[in-house]
């Protein structure tokens, strides 16, 4: 066989539909859209879910009672007081309750219910037992084992926990937070050289206090000096007048 004689399935494909060629191709003229309306024109936008005007199935079906749970398993029950008619030491298990025909179909598994009292030692085996036939069982020196796969046997989700988001007085901005670190990390090796500096300009402070005074002193022992030579020369100047 050669590329040029493959050919498709017979079947498979179909002639594509030659529209507005004429009345007589008979799909000329309006072209299978008929005469007016939406789908008549050049864009046409109609929904997928579009049900000619009735309420759509995606608004129909909340308003429904309840739902099929397509996932549900469904358990053939069997009393624990029909379990009576076994010996004591039997082993119970769903191949037994089949061919005694306490059990027509298994359906998802045997599920034993605490219906009724045990007074026999049994060794029972089924998909689910409730916590009641479990009591029982053990009570009258049986045992159970639990056989498939177990709801318990999942992995419990993990819900994710919620970091409380801050409130309107206690949002920052990144921008601001970064600059306040790098400001703050700035400032922790100044802190030694700006006591050091505060401590240098007091004893400055001191210093130059200390100088005023002197000079302060020293001015005012100055002016004492002066003003007694003048108290003299008046009393000079005033005995000869006398």
């Amino acid at each position: 066989m050669k590329a040029h004689e493959l050919r498709p399935t017979p079947g498979s494909h179909r002639a594509r539909k030659r529209v507005g060629r004429g009345i007589s191709a008979g799909q000329g003229k309006t072209a299978g859209r008929g005469q007016k309306g939406q789908g008549s024109r050049s864009s046409v936008d109609i929904p997928t879910s579009f049900e000619g005007g009735q309420m759509p199935l995606a608004q129909r079906l909340p308003k429904l009672r309840g739902f099929t749970n397509i996932n549900r398993l469904e358990f053939a029950v069997v009393n624990l007081g029909k379990l009576n008619r076994f010996e004591a030491g039997t082993e119970v298990n769903p191949e037994l309750l089949k061919q005694t025909g306490l059990v027509r179909r298994p359906l998802a598994g045997v599920k034993i219910l605490a219906a009724g009292q045990l007074k026999v030692a049994l060794k029972v085996s089924a998909h689910r037992v409730s916590a009641g036939a479990r009591d029982q069982i053990e009570k009258a020196g049986g045992s159970v084992e639990l056989i498939g796969p177990q709801t318990s046997d999942k992995a419990p989700r993990r819900h994710k926990e919620k970091t409380p988001k801050p409130g309107a007085g206690e949002r920052e901005s990144p921008v601001r937070a970064k600059e306040d670190t790098q400001a703050q990390a700035d400032a922790e090796p100044t802190a030694p050289s700006t006591a050091s500096a505060a401590a240098e300009a007091s004893a400055e402070a001191e210093a130059s206090a200390d100088a005023d005074g002197d000079a302060t002193a020293t001015d005012h022992g100055d002016t004492a000096g002066e003003a007694e030579p003048e108290a003299d020369t008046g009393e000079a100047e005033s005995s000869p007048k006398e």
